[in-house]
């Protein structure tokens, strides 16, 4: 649908004056008196414009917590808001962050592509956006990427699942959001581990698109036709609680094995009860903070010390160490 200009106007005036709401503390000009935003030689103080998925899903309301008390630790106002995984209110949001002069954006982005162009808008804008969970289809726009290792995450959990099953059986697997760089990653990264055990048989592949009761209708379709099957793997938690709920309705939870990604602690507790075997923390909490303290370094300093690419290894969470696991997070 294409929007007319008077509406695009409206809109980005309106998503700014709920930023300005949301920001905590003052919302006086001085806030903005260091110097401009990348530049070098300022200091803490301003907006931290944080900007996730939809918080409803307990990971990204964990990152966004995490960003936004590490910020607030340092010295920064904040303003933390959704882009319900839509490009549009995504620009919009950034926009926002733009027009109030933002000293950093800490963004979960809602696209590898669509997201390329707001990134470079708040570049140019002397913004700079730390990009943490999700990572674009470009270098050299944003000043930071810093994700979990995918792809070592994926093979941990795929390796537990392989213990689980024995080695043999057959197998469904939930995939997330096809337009999501993780999806593809972590789908691989089973595949490099599973595709080496001629014993075990994929008899179905659906993206879910991490939501939970998508997963849950979509293993119900499934089990219709291949009741038998022995193992679920799953992009993410929210899917594997999803595909737990369906194989209870079925009566199938005793048997079918569970594997998810992600590390949340839902399934945490289901694994505790053998509901779901395995699951492989990101941590969340940890991966934003790193985000608002570099956005520190930079806006005091100038440039970062740190690399854009950054991976951060994850960890395999089963029945023998769940109780070591917390909010997206280790327990210290």
């Amino acid at each position: 649908m294409v929007h007319r200009q008077p509406l695009r106007a409206f809109l980005a005036f309106a998503v700014a004056g709920t930023l300005m709401v949301a920001g905590c503390g003052s919302d006086d000009s001085s806030s903005d008196k260091s110097s401009s935003s990348g530049s070098g030689g300022g200091k803490a103080g301003g907006l931290i414009a944080i900007i996730t998925p939809p918080v409803e899903n307990p990971f990204f309301k964990a990152e966004a917590d995490a960003a936004a008390a590490k910020a607030k630790e340092l010295g920064y106002e904040t303003s933390v808001a959704s882009h319900d995984d839509d490009p549009n209110k995504q620009s919009e949001l950034i926009d926002a962050a733009i027009s109030r002069k933002a000293k950093a954006i800490i963004l979960d982005n809602a696209g590898a592509d669509a997201t390329i162009g707001p990134v470079r808008k708040a570049k140019e804008a002397k913004i700079p956006v730390f990009l943490i969970d999700r990572e674009i289809n470009a270098t050299g726009i944003a000043t930071a990427q810093i994700v979990s290792n995918n792809s070592q995450g994926a093979q941990l959990g795929a390796q537990e699942f392989v213990k689980a099953l024995g080695e043999k059986g057959k197998y469904v697997e939930l995939v997330g959001k096809e337009s999501d760089t993780n999806a593809g990653v972590r789908s691989k990264g089973y595949a490099d581990v599973l595709s080496q055990y001629p014993g075990l048989k994929r008899v179905a592949r659906q993206s879910a698109n991490w939501d939970q009761q998508e997963a849950f209708n979509k293993m119900e379709t499934i089990l219709q036709r291949n009741r038998d099957i022995d193992g679920v793997i799953a992009g993410n938690d929210t899917m594997a609680l999803g595909a737990v709920a369906a194989l209870k309705s079925a009566g199938l939870t005793d048997k079918v094995k569970v594997v998810g990604f992600d590390g949340s602690p839902d399934v945490v507790s289901a694994i505790k009860k053998d509901q779901v075997q395995a699951t492989v923390l990101q941590p969340a909490a940890l991966i934003a903070e790193m985000a608002v303290e570099q956005a520190d370094e930079v806006i005091k300093n100038g440039k970062p010390s740190k690399p854009e690419k950054q991976s951060i290894d994850c960890e395999l969470v089963n029945k023998a160490n769940a109780d070591e696991f917390g909010v997206f997070a280790k327990k210290t």
